[in-house]
């Protein structure tokens, strides 16, 4: 039995060892290849004195390296951290902190935002160590940083068990699952959860090829397809959006069998428009890093629904719940919960968060589901912002403008954005008598914050609108349009 999520590769080695897994420039590397240069990996750093359970945080790029990287840390025993590579310092020191991480992979131009702890250069640890034998499925594999990196951290706490049961679902879809003679553009960030496990997972499983590129570009990536002759092609929306404005897509799209989205919410109308300019449907999914990531897919269904985010994944369950946590009735809306092997273990370190003791999750999502079963999403509880895949916690934001100087109050909210879904705009009250200049607080707010959490617009208010318990009414900012 496979247990340590790293085995599955060396399956499909076996399986397929001289077909291509991995394209990544001008670099090549076949199954086989890939599997020895994790074994290299992991006897390196179980050389370099790191013992089951430490983590080792990865600040690299989409690349053979942080594949290479990440699976040797899962096969060594350690623990991956995977970290956003548009992270500042601060953001990074804070996630060093809070992990407890011993070591940094790294790549040279991200080197010195890791201070602390040790950092390597990927593929520069060398020894012949002798391997942990294979162990609990439950161990801890990867810790994945949702939102908080200032202030309040929280990273997912997923096991080798949850990383498997994703894949295991979708390879269990049927017509629509992947194969080893798919071909995968792997353009979706490997530190994301989607990336990483609905793409990179799931293709260390199957045995498809994947042809990576560390950041998308319409052109590049229609040529790419083109070359390659990609079969599958899940992108983020705000990419989908991209390709639109291109009259060659139908032509270089012709060998895609599946477009799937996923990492934010897809407009219907933009989803309308891309099937009618490609000849493709867009398929969706719902997903949450604390499900490994996979809930829902239309991955299966013969005419997905508009504006469904389709049926549970085999192996999952899923039920719609009032604030009390029973079951609504018929098709009304309520919280998601969900359910399945696939699920997290918690937050980092103590577990706190978690499924409850009958292993239902909360995930703060809002929707309802109709009579054949489809999902469709209504709305968040939470007030987290997705701007291109990406959670964005609005206290997080809050906490860096008022630290700015001459600023009272922020307050945070997502408002909508054709290239990246959602982004953020804020809200600043200056102190009395201050003088603030926008400019000074975004330059001030981009030195502490990644660029995806920066705000693109900063109004100055006199005051914001407060609830009778003294809360900032979010809602009447969205809706006085101020």
């Amino acid at each position: 039995m496979n247990v340590n999520f790293a085995d599955l590769l060396r399956d499909t080695a076996q399986r397929h060892g001289e077909r291509p897994a991995l394209v990544d420039g001008d670099r090549r590397m076949s199954w086989g290849e890939l599997d020895q240069a994790v074994d290299r990996t992991a006897q390196g750093l179980a050389a370099a004195g790191l013992v089951p359970g430490y983590r080792v945080l990865l600040l690299l790029a989409n690349g053979i390296d942080f594949v290479t990287s990440y699976l040797g840390i899962l096969r060594a025993g350690l623990v991956a951290v995977p970290l956003n590579t548009g992270l500042t310092k601060p953001e990074v020191d804070t996630v060093v902190a809070h992990s407890g991480a011993r070591l940094a992979i790294a790549s040279a131009d991200l080197a010195d935002r890791v201070e602390g702890i040790r950092t390597v250069a990927p593929g520069t640890l060398e020894g012949n160590a002798q391997l942990p034998a294979t162990g609990d499925p439950e161990k801890l594999a990867v810790l994945l940083y949702t939102s908080g990196t200032s202030g309040d951290p929280r990273a997912a706490m997923l096991s080798h068990q949850a990383l498997r049961a994703n894949v295991k679902n979708l390879s269990d879809l049927g017509e629509d699952r992947m194969g080893p003679e798919d071909v995968v553009l792997s353009v979706l960030p490997m530190f994301h959860a989607f990336g990483l496990n609905a793409v990179l997972g799931w293709a260390v499983a199957t045995g498809a090829a994947q042809i990576v590129e560390q950041r998308f570009e319409p052109g590049r990536a229609l040529d790419l397809i083109s070359k390659y002759g990609v079969t599958r092609l899940p992108l983020a929306p705000p990419a989908l959006h991209a390709l639109l404005a291109r009259s060659d897509l139908r032509d270089a799209l012709k060998n895609v069998k599946v477009v799937l989205t996923g990492a934010s919410t897809l407009d219907r109308a933009l989803a309308v428009r891309f099937e009618q300019a490609s000849g493709l449907h867009v398929h969706q999914g719902y997903g949450l890093t604390e499900a490994s990531p996979g809930v829902t897919t239309t991955l299966g269904e013969s005419e997905p629904k508009p504006g469904s985010v389709g049926r549970p994944l085999p192996n999952v369950e899923l039920r719609i719940a009032d604030d009390e946590g029973e079951d609504v009735e018929g098709d009304d809306a309520g919280e998601i919960l969900i359910r399945g092997a696939n699920l997290f273990s918690g937050y980092w370190p103590d577990g706190v968060g978690g499924p409850d003791q009958d292993g239902w999750y909360r995930t703060g999502d809002v929707g309802f589901v109709d009579a054949d079963g489809d999902l469709f999403l209504v709305d968040r509880l939470r007030e987290l912002i997705i701007v291109s895949g990406f959670n964005v916690f609005p206290s997080e934001v809050e906490d860096v403008l008022v630290a700015a100087p001459g600023v009272r109050e922020a307050a945070v909210i997502g408002v909508p954005s054709q290239e990246t879904g959602e982004a953020v705009k804020a809200f600043v009250v200056p102190e009395p008598d201050a003088e603030l200049d926008v400019a000074e607080v975004r330059a001030y707010a981009e030195t502490r914050l990644a660029r995806f959490k920066s705000p693109v617009e900063i109004e100055l208010v006199d005051n914001l609108p407060h609830s009778v318990t003294g809360k900032v009414a979010k809602g009447r900012l969205r809706g006085s349009g101020r």
